[in-house]
């Protein structure tokens, strides 16, 4: 089927992420085609496994991966920042770009200072999410370094649609931050509350969709 222009998968592990996304693709890149593609019942999955991913939830990943090249994709967005191992090998096995969340974020926010503070709201992401932090810092040849709050219950709020509430429980961690260097919003989810955050801090607050919808435009067009 004839196409003139670029098809993205935007590849969700749960609903709470893809309002941020839709927002920057639509602002950012409003020449992509953006798919939707959602299996909730990941993220239920992940979070029973905890600190490490199964080779069976790998494999059901990476196979969504394979149907989204089937129907065309130019390129993959993972929304879903608790799954970098499968993400990883999604990427060696597609020959189209395959992007995690939180890569372009990571590289913005080293490029800033050593000091780099991460308000998360979902636990199992968090120790894949760090090593990848680290890898990146490796890269780079700096030395920053990651520190992260857990606010739990800000991701209860918003599956049951309280967006404010969790905006709110959001940014009264971020005080914590006030002496690092840059704040992440760690998860597609957590920039809901960018807002809220920037006004409590004097600090760089970066969130994932918007680095992660410039860099995908680059590897996909040049």
């Amino acid at each position: 089927m004839f196409r003139n222009m670029p098809r993205i998968i935007l590849f969700h592990a749960t609903p709470v992420a893809m309002d941020p996304i839709r927002t920057a693709m639509a602002a950012l890149w409003p020449a992509a085609e953006a798919v939707n593609l959602l299996d909730d019942g990941l993220t239920t999955d992940r979070a029973k496994e905890g600190a490490q991913m199964s080779e069976q939830l790998i494999e059901r990943f990476v196979d969504l991966g394979r149907y989204a090249k089937r129907i065309g994709a130019d390129g993959i967005l993972v929304t879903c920042s608790a799954f970098g191992p499968a993400v990883d090998r999604m990427a060696v096995e597609l020959n189209i770009p395959v992007l995690k969340p939180n890569e372009a974020m990571f590289r913005a926010a080293i490029g800033v200072g050593d000091r780099i503070g991460m308000l998360a709201t979902f636990a199992p992401a968090v120790p894949t999410m760090e090593d990848e932090f680290r890898k990146f810092v490796g890269e780079a040849g700096s030395t920053a370094s990651v520190e992260t709050i857990l606010v739990p219950e800000a991701m209860e709020a918003l599956r049951k649609g309280e967006v404010a509430k969790h905006n709110g429980l959001v940014a009264a961690m971020a005080h914590k931050f006030a002496n690092q260097d840059a704040v992440m919003l760690a998860h597609f989810s957590t920039s809901h509350a960018a807002q809220e955050v920037s006004g409590v801090l004097e600090r760089p607050v970066f969130t994932a969709p918007e680095s992660a919808v410039t860099l995908m435009k680059k590897l996909v067009t040049g």
